[in-house]
């Protein structure tokens, strides 16, 4: 017992455990035909979530392994102005209603989420935890840590979106007989940020491209609309 405790506490099990889950999340991914219900994301948090209860170590401990992985997600959101260069031309023609997009989908995104948690009477760092759960991981915790936030429900908010937001988006879409390939990829962008992006791609380089605009265009949207959004509530 004595040592599972001490390797509990070691940041270089979880980073391990981490990498393990994903790579059976892969595996179980390829085997459903790539359901979009069975996303590597998704399930890797559901065994890291198992393993974590059934240890009884909480996310504080874990995410000291965690940072490590976490670290590279600013240099991944990066690149994805690669494939965005290729898209100039569109960019230059449909900027405004790009913008425009990410600006009514950001906006819509902070108030629902603060107007769903004030409605169910929840504290003022719920609430702030909630306004940021449609934007990428590290915009949203850095967020959640200036304004006061609770981290690790952030965390969970911000996966449990993108999980449910690249499920969902694409039949929406699909219903509505949007089927562009630039289109499904913004709306991806915006309201599953880095998980939706991550779909995005499987798609296609356009459609990956688009998605990773949004979400940067969504990540600094939000970072602007959200102090606004607190003052207007009363919280700052």
């Amino acid at each position: 017992m004595a040592l599972l405790s001490h390797l509990a506490s070691l940041p270089v099990t979880w980073l391990l455990a981490t990498l393990a889950a994903y790579r059976l999340a892969l595996m179980v991914h390829r085997r459903s035909g790539g359901s979009a219900w069975m996303h590597p994301v998704a399930v890797a948090t559901l065994l890291l979530v198992c393993l974590l209860l059934l240890t009884g170590v909480d996310y504080e401990t874990y995410f000291e392994g965690g940072r490590y992985i976490h670290v590279l997600l600013g240099p991944a959101t990066v690149a994805l102005a690669v494939p965005l260069y290729h898209q100039l031309a569109r960019l230059k023609r449909d900027w405004f209603s790009l913008v425009a997009g990410a600006l009514i989908g950001s906006a819509a995104a902070v108030s629902i989420g603060m107007l769903c948690a004030a409605f169910l009477d929840a504290s003022r760092d719920t609430v702030i935890s909630m306004s940021v759960k449609s934007v990428t991981m590290p915009i949203a915790l850095g967020l959640t840590e200036k304004f006061g936030g609770v981290v690790s429900l952030t965390s969970a908010l911000v996966m449990l979106t993108g999980i449910l937001g690249g499920a969902l988006s694409q039949p929406l879409l699909a219903l509505m007989h949007m089927r562009e390939a630039h289109i499904n990829g913004f709306t991806l962008g915006v309201v599953a940020h880095g998980i939706g992006t991550a779909r995005a791609l499987q798609g296609g380089q356009e459609m990956g491209a688009f998605a990773g605009l949004a979400m940067g265009l969504a990540g600094l949207l939000t970072a602007l609309l959200l102090p606004l959004c607190l003052k207007l509530a009363g919280f700052i």
